[in-house]
């Protein structure tokens, strides 16, 4: 069985990394064709055991057999899976209804959540009641997610908003779209996982309330959640109390209301999965609750004759954990918990209690069966993974555990396998792990697991004050650990390769062996490459360029053989995130730099350092150029000044704009742009921050034929008053590159410049459509056009753009 479910679910992770959909039929076929191969060959097999007993045609017939049943569970995956995807794509905006007003009227679903700029909350669409319907397929799909911003001015404020609830709203909607990055957050990977198949915003600020409640299973369970989070906040406001957010997140698993400084602390001391609802605390509510009802179920003479005392007990754990697991909305490791212990609960009924793997095993299948899309979360192999791990060594142990000694031996060995275990993942997925994570797990789980969360618990079935105040107070001396904690070093290396994955799984395997089994050093010669791959190092007088996909704004990274350079931050999404922490800081650790020699900021525009801050709190950095003369920084920090010119290993730089005598008069920031041009190999890349028209001219007057560049990045995101035709004609450019927003407000870039561009011959690049740019200037490749390539076209998934 546990091979049958492994290759389940290898169908369903082989279709979530396609770039097209298998054919659903092609693979319910070749699953007919497989099974009646493997009934042919179980049929040989027993013809010739009869012939001639345990010959070697008998292991091979056995053999294919075996492949072959192999083979059909994995299309028996990719067939579910591909079904299932299928059902969901169908379920898009139309593009008649993009950009445009609708109005709607559908249920509040969901937790909202109170941001820095209005509310942002999830919309179960009912009706579509613009008057005109475009055509009989223009629908909406069945999920939205919208932000409703709240006027400005004082005493502005906009309605509560309430699961469960139904309001008429007038919104512009959008297909889902994100930043495509190497080692970035893939938010349309997470919207469709969610079912959420549209974004957008209420239009004003005035909706209309139709109905107080709309009565569904989901609209309660929603409503429940949201009033236990609203008296959490009442009786502990969160600017007296810092850490009711993490309370609120072990109660009703909302982990939006955890404040972004302590996911920092979290993910640095490898406590991330004790502030939301683990595994760890669904079993801990089910096995209390089991344990009570088994207790006064033998009590009762009556009941403990009807029905083992045992069962009911399980079923009671099996209740709690789903109940719990509801509460917490239902994420995977919650989800693994229930299950784990539903399969127990019908084994128990049916006479056949399968072992802990086969538990293990028809929990991962359940899951992908009700989610295929689980596989796309950390959380999946993180949770999976370490429960293997400790029913791993749980089966190497032949005696009983007596005495503290060997019962703190044992919660260290524990500890042990569940860090070891889930290394190679969070290497690959994250390129960082806590050093301090078993001191800090040593101390967390106890106190998070077995007072922290029960009293929280307690406090919202019962509401008496005191038990929050008693659960903050608890926490607040933990928070106060874990932030010494964090000041630890935290080891952080590239991304492995693909196959490093899987050979860190075995050698994980190895490791945990009991002592005295041959191979077990073994294992840390297969985890090493997990812990440190090196990149490839660039050859000297070659540059590496990746304008990053930052939104409506600009980053570009520049690495030579040993040094890197950062043309702009990025711009500032909201009060809590920025390109610095959510873009360019994960692309760093993803490829391992670990030092940024000079931040060139191009200008003072938001779009273009809003990130600044966050990346010198997450990032060693030489020095800066900028043409902000009062840029606040404690880093050596000097003005751009046409002319100035470096050299980093055979690479040239060479600042073309603003000239000194610029920053003497008053000038709009877009004029003091720093124009840097990078030479390599005889070829050359022109940044050009958001110059305009009048500056292009004083370029071409000044600079002439030196402004010849084979890419550029196009001035001001392709905005009408840029790229002039004396200036795109004077670059000559082979690649034009936009670093836009998708559907921005702005609507760069503008067609006509686009048109412009490739009128000269340029091939257009776009950020909000391709993703990341990568090129590399200065390696030798004759005529050829330049290696030139985006993200969304290397790592192309189904769901993009649909």
């Amino acid at each position: 069985m546990i091979y049958a479910v492994i290759s389940f679910a290898a169908g369903v992770v082989f279709v979530q990394n396609q770039a097209l959909l298998p054919p659903f039929w092609w693979a319910l076929g070749g699953v007919v064709l497989l099974l009646f191969l493997s009934f042919f060959s179980r049929k040989r097999a027993a013809n010739r055991l009869c012939a001639r007993p345990a010959n070697g045609a008998r292991r091979v017939w056995s053999g294919v057999r075996f492949l072959t049943l192999g083979a059909a569970c994995f299309l028996i995956g990719v067939a579910w899976t591909s079904w299932r995807a299928e059902e969901r794509l169908q379920d898009a905006l139309a593009t008649p209804w993009e950009g445009r007003d609708v109005a709607v009227q559908g249920v509040i679903a969901g937790l909202p959540q109170a941001t820095a700029r209005g509310l942002r909350f999830e919309l179960r669409v009912e009706n579509i009641l613009t008057p005109e319907v475009l055509t009989p397929e223009a629908r909406l799909p069945q999920r939205l997610q919208l932000n409703w911003y709240a006027p400005r001015g004082a005493g502005a404020a906009l309605p509560e908003i309430m699961p469960g609830q139904r309001w008429r709203f007038v919104v512009r909607l959008k297909k889902p779209h994100g930043s495509a990055n190497p080692g970035g957050f893939d938010y349309e990977m997470w919207l469709f996982e969610r079912a959420i198949r549209a974004t957008g915003y209420v239009r004003g600020t005035k909706g209309e309330k139709l109905a107080a409640f709309v009565p569904s299973g989901e609209s309660l369970v929603d409503r429940l959640r949201h009033g236990v989070r609203a008296r959490f906040e009442t009786v502990l406001p969160a600017q007296e109390w810092p850490w009711v957010g993490i309370l609120v997140a072990l109660a009703v698993g909302d982990q939006k209301a955890v404040e972004g400084e302590w996911w920092t602390v979290f993910n640095r001391t490898g406590t991330t999965h004790l502030m939301s609802i683990s595994g760890l605390h669904v079993t801990m509510v089910a096995g209390m609750l089991g344990g009570l009802v088994s207790f006064f179920w033998r009590r009762l003479p009556g009941l403990a004759l009807r029905y083992p005392a045992q069962h009911a007990g399980v079923w009671a754990a099996a209740l709690g954990a789903f109940l719990y697991a509801l509460l917490a909305g239902f994420g995977v490791p919650a989800q693994r918990t229930f299950y784990m212990l539903l399969v127990v609960a019908l084994a128990m009924l049916s006479g056949r209690l399968p072992g802990p793997r086969q538990v293990l095993a028809l929990a991962v299948l359940l899951v992908l069966l009700l989610d295929p899309w689980a596989v796309l979360a950390v959380g999946f192999w993180l949770s999976f993974g370490a429960v293997a791990a400790l029913l791993f060594i749980a089966s190497a142990r032949v005696e009983q555990i007596r005495g503290w000694r060997a019962r703190l031996g044992e919660w260290g060995s524990v500890q042990w396998a569940a860090t070891l275990a889930t290394l190679p993942v969070l290497m690959a997925v994250f390129q960082q792990f806590s050093l301090v994570s078993p001191l800090a797990n040593a101390f967390a789980i106890p106190v998070i697991s077995f007072i922290v969360t029960p009293l929280a618990l307690l406090a919202a079935l019962l509401p008496w004050p005191p038990l929050l105040l008693l659960a903050h107070g608890v926490l607040g001396g933990l928070m106060q650990f874990l932030v010494w904690c964090s000041e630890w070093p935290v080891w952080q290396a590239a991304a492995p390769p693909f196959w490093a994955v899987p050979l860190g799984l075995v050698g994980v395997a190895l490791v945990l062996l009991p002592r005295g089994v041959p191979g077990r050093a073994l294992g840390f010669v297969c985890i090493l490459p997990c812990l440190h791959w090196p990149a490839p190092a660039l050859p000297p007088g070659v540059a590496q360029i990746d304008v990053l996909d930052v939104g409506q704004g600009q980053a570009v990274l520049v690495r030579t053989q040993s040094h890197t350079l950062l043309y702009d931050a990025g711009p500032r999404y909201s009060a809590e995130a920025d390109a610095g922490q959510r873009v360019v800081l994960p692309y760093l650790r993803w490829l391992g730099v670990q030092r940024i020699d000079r931040v060139v900021l191009s200008h003072g525009d938001a779009d273009h350092i809003g990130g600044f801050s966050s990346l010198l709190a997450g990032v060693a950095v030489g020095d800066v150029l900028s043409s902000i003369s009062d840029l606040s920084t404690q880093l050596p920090a000097n003005l751009c000044v046409a002319g100035q010119h470096w050299q980093w290993d055979g690479v040239d730089f060479r600042l073309l704009h603003p000239l000194a005598d610029a920053y003497d008069a008053p000038q709009k920031r877009n004029a003091l742009s720093c124009v840097l041009q990078i030479s390599a190999g005889g070829r050359q890349l022109l940044l050009t921050g958001d110059i305009e028209a009048a500056d292009e001219l004083a370029l071409l007057q000044r600079a002439g034929k030196a402004l010849a560049s084979e890419v550029i990045l196009v001035p001001h995101h392709g905005a009408a008053g840029s790229s002039s035709a004396a200036f795109v004609a004077a670059v000559g450019a082979q690649e034009a590159i936009f670093s836009a927003g998708y559907r921005n407000r702005f609507q760069h870039p503008r067609p006509e410049i686009v048109q412009r561009y490739a009128e000269q011959g340029a091939r257009t690049w776009r950020t909000d459509t391709d993703g990341a740019i990568a090129l590399r200037l200065g390696e030798s490749q004759g005529e050829k056009d330049l290696a030139i390539d985006s993200w969304r076209a290397r790592h192309a998934r189904y769901w993009q753009g649909r």
